[in-house]
């Protein structure tokens, strides 16, 4: 993978980017993806944010070996920390995290989220969260996708600004998804049922604790629903 030939994850992302966006790029690695949509005239202008020293330096090689310096800012920082007012940013991505992780970053910054009008996360795991923090702090899903690539399963989610209410089964299964029910999505969740049933045979072979108990309870439930949705 490069700048100008992203992985399927990265480019379905980019794919979300729209035209002439100011875009902050969170856990950016080796800014491949801001690089990628200045290269496609997608955007113009982007910050590649990152808070690990090694990445930092990557993106900030990559950028100057792209000659996109006065295209893309590299800056060193925590979550959105790195974001400016006056960059104003109308687009953030944040790719490649957990779910949980990322609802983190954008609680701690959602200050810096008053130009923004559109979040693209891609979570390794725990969507979820995202959804939650989304109806919490008044952002809408207006667009999901699941892809596997390299033996791995993604989900993309896109959000605006707006109100959203989502049922218990949407929150865990997303509310586009579940309508559009594909062979991967189908793949991913009876991939999370056969763990779900490994953990609750693991804990019919110990001791009986209230905590125990709650736990099989709680997957036995999520087992349940799946298997009725799917």
């Amino acid at each position: 993978m490069n700048a100008k030939n992203l992985s399927e994850r990265l480019k379905t992302v980019a794919s979300f980017v729209e035209k002439d966006t100011i875009l902050a790029d969170i856990g950016s690695d080796h800014a491949y993806l801001p690089c990628y949509l200045v290269h496609a005239g997608i955007i113009s202008n982007a910050i590649a944010g990152e808070v690990v020293k090694g990445p930092f330096e990557s993106a900030q090689k990559q950028v100057k070996s792209e000659n996109l310096e006065e295209n893309i800012d590299v800056r060193f920082g925590n979550g959105l920390e790195v974001v400016k007012e006056e960059d104003n940013v109308g687009t953030i991505t944040i790719a490649g995290m957990g779910g949980p992780l990322i609802a983190s970053i954008l609680e701690a910054g959602k200050k810096k989220l008053s130009t923004v009008d559109t979040l693209i996360l891609q979570p390794n795991i725990h969507a979820k969260a995202i959804r939650e923090w989304a109806i919490k702090e008044k952002w809408k899903i207006v667009n999901e996708t699941i892809l596997e690539e390299h033996d791995k399963i993604y989900e993309i989610l896109v959000l605006k600004k707006g109100k959203m209410e989502l049922t218990d089964e949407e929150l865990l299964l997303g509310p586009i998804l579940l309508k559009e029910k594909s062979p991967i999505y189908k793949k991913k969740w009876k991939n999370e049922i056969n763990e779900w049933q490994r953990i609750i045979d693991q804990l019919n072979n110990i001791p009986l604790t209230t905590d125990v108990q709650s736990k099989k309870e709680e997957l036995q439930t999520k087992v349940a629903l799946v298997r009725e949705l799917l």
